[in-house]
């Protein structure tokens, strides 16, 4: 029958400054299924680090291990894992307990990373057997020395190990105590539990059967106790089988093994409120522009939408002077601006069948007065098809005719800013109000259409065309010309023939500049567009410099976790973690505190953007796309920055943690 355990020729060397240390020389060991064996020497000898070598986690230099029949020096790190989660039993002389864990969660975190069902029910029933199911809810800080082992040993039964190993379980204990976890550990073993332990006290190995002695590196001595202390393997049943292992299967992360990590993340999160609050803060800021960013953005590109299309669909306006003028007075003075006429604009109505018609327009400011109220306003002259081709046909009341415009008459349809100002929540329609000591008839009431950055087009009176150029302003050359188009695909022909027909009509010779401005409605939204793409590519700017920042943050307080959780880490490992599990953790837990700082910036954000729009009039439109936006990428920065931290908690040693001071 194969021996559990079968050490042939294992050294170990280590290379510490440049010089050599060789630890182990060359050790022959055998261990039978169901033994108890204690490994004594003088601190030094290479005790600790066979039995870390023994327990799978460190590795030899040269020599073969064999485990059950399985040769574990060619194992992967997480093979290895694997194979200790299933196998052996960990009992450590600092107990290595999770602090602000209950002793139920800390005895049921080997099961986590076996994805054995039931954790709760096998946990309760281990710590039962150690006497302590009155104590499962208790932290490691509420329990004494002796019930913190206990909960270590019933730790290391959860997964019904073949193999416990126990280094020095009793060196922090009072005597008491440590008769108390060495009765335990004799009852394990007559149980048929092989279990290996390292003391250097002879009353203490005095409760193995077997005693094996190293010195400098070599086993000196292996010697069989008469008869044990505690009873060791007094009702052993007979040795197992001695079937050769297989090599255990890395598993797949299990969605309880992925809650638990979220909970530790959460944890970890509250019991450093202050430095996570900080790290969130950037974070946060970031996110924080980006929801404010967008909202503002959304509303002016709605805004903007909206205030085209209430100037109608389709049009092209005609401007009289050079697109050129504002540059310099030079080529204002050379004859760039130019007259628009009521001629023209009947040429226009017939210079393209694409053309669905045009009209004139003056405009100018004027003082609008009622009773003891006034408002200065501006003052819009126009024909009838001005109410079809600007989408203002009035919501109260009617617009004025042609028959009206060619008389002359004086009508007037007020907007709402200008009702408001003359008459309050009276009934404008019939009544007469004086515009620049002009007497006119209120016919009706314009649609509401908002404010347009620093003019507001709802403070405004539109009056027939020709009144306005006879009566009240004085002019006799048109403003504007809008022209309407019978379709947008029609656009680019219309102005093309428009300004063909300008220029003939102003004998403008091929070397000169046209002396009028064409513009549709589309370059207008553009150059809107365009502004507004600048603010935000600005704002966007803060929100990913606020975000790169807390990411850093982030990273910095992830190292720190790190440092500060090394011999959590060991562990985790020395009880099954895998390399990506602890590598999942950590990435968990950066995650969970950039989403933390995302959510809360999410809410800071809107709340922003509602306040703009409640307080400042701007328009600010939340949408869900912005918010899932915002959530994923402070997500994705938790783990963008946190992949380092975590892969290099994930490569650790696991001895290598758990001697980390």
């Amino acid at each position: 029958m194969a021996p559990l355990i079968e050490l042939r020729g294992v050294t170990k060397t280590y290379f510490v400054g440049g010089g050599r240390l060789d630890v182990l020389k060359g050790i022959d060991l055998s261990v039978d299924e169901g033994d108890f064996v204690a490994i004594m020497g003088p601190s030094g000898s290479g005790k600790s680090t066979l039995t870390q070598i023994l327990g799978l986690l460190d590795r030899p230099t040269s020599g073969s291990y064999k485990l059950m029949g399985l040769d574990v020096s060619s194992l992967s790190d997480d093979e290895g894992a694997a194979l200790r989660s299933r196998t052996i039993g960990f009992v450590f002389q600092m107990f290595n307990l999770l602090a602000r864990t209950s002793a139920q969660d800390n005895v049921a975190l080997p099961m986590l990373y076996t994805g054995d069902p039931g954790r709760e029910k096998r946990s309760a029933e281990v710590l039962a057997e150690v006497g302590l199911s009155d104590r499962m809810d208790h932290a490691p800080n509420q329990l004494s020395g002796g019930q913190q082992q206990r909960v270590a040993i019933a730790r290391a039964l959860v997964n019904r190990p073949k193999i416990i190993f126990a280094d020095e379980p009793t060196g922090n204990l009072a005597s008491e105590q440590a008769e108390e976890i060495l009765h335990k550990l004799s009852d394990l073993n007559n149980s048929g539990i092989t279990v290996l332990m390292v003391t250097h006290e002879p009353d203490i190995a005095a409760y193995a059967q077997r005693v094996i002695r190293i010195k400098d590196g070599r086993v000196v001595s292996d010697e069989r106790n008469a008869a044990p202390r505690g009873g060791a393997g007094r009702n052993r049943t007979k040795a197992g089988s001695g079937a050769t292992a297989s090599v255990p299967a890395v598993r797949d992360l299990s969605l309880e093994e992925l809650l638990e990590h979220v909970r530790s993340a959460l944890r970890a999160i509250r019991a450093n409120k202050l430095r996570s609050a900080l790290s969130m803060l950037g974070i946060l800021i970031g996110v924080t522009a980006v929801i404010a960013m967008l909202a503002i953005g959304k509303g002016a590109q709605k805004s903007v939408e909206t205030q085209l299309s209430s100037l109608g669909s389709n049009l092209v306006m005609l401007f009289p002077m050079s697109p050129r003028m504002g540059g310099g007075g030079a080529r204002s003075a050379l004859g760039s601006f130019s007259r628009l006429s009521m001629e023209d604009a009947a040429a226009i109505r017939r210079a393209h069948p694409g053309i669905a018609r045009a009209a004139g327009e003056v405009q100018g400011s004027v003082q609008a007065v009622y009773g003891d109220k006034n408002s200065n306003t501006s003052l819009t002259g126009a024909e009838p098809e001005y109410a079809d081709m600007r989408n203002a046909q009035a919501y109260y009341g009617r617009f004025f005719t042609h028959e009206e415009n060619d008389r002359m008459d004086r009508v007037a349809l007020l907007g709402p800013t200008v009702v408001t100002n003359l008459f309050g929540e009276s009934d404008p329609v019939g009544r007469t109000v004086n515009v620049d000591h002009i007497k006119f008839k209120v016919i009706g009431v314009l649609p509401r259409k908002g404010s347009s950055g620093f003019q507001d087009q709802d403070d405004k009176i539109v009056i027939p065309l020709k009144t306005a150029m006879k009566r009240v302003l004085g002019r006799q050359f048109l403003g504007t010309i809008a022209i309407e188009t019978t379709g947008p695909d029609q656009t680019e022909d219309v102005m093309a023939a428009v300004r063909a027909l300008m220029r003939k009509r102003h004998r403008l010779p091929d070397y000169k500049e046209d002396d009028f401005t064409l513009r549709n409605m589309a370059e207008i939204q553009a150059a809107l567009t365009g502004t507004s793409k600048i603010f935000s590519l600005l704002l966007g700017i803060v929100a990913a410099i606020s975000l790169i920042v807390g990411g850093i943050g982030i990273m910095n307080i992830m190292l720190v976790s790190v440092s500060e959780r090394t011999r959590e880490i060991g562990l985790r490992k020395a009880i099954g973690a895998t390399r990506r599990a602890v590598l999942i953790q950590f990435l968990i837990e950066a995650a969970a505190m950039s989403t933390c700082g995302g959510l809360l910036g999410i809410a800071l954000g809107m709340s922003i953007a509602f306040g703009m729009s409640y307080f400042a009039g701007w328009a600010a439109i939340v949408t869900p796309q912005s918010v899932l936006l915002a959530f994923f990428f402070s997500a994705g920065t938790g783990v963008v920055f946190g992949f380092w931290p975590a892969r290099k908690a994930s490569l650790l040693s696991p001895i290598e943690a758990l001697r980390y001071e």
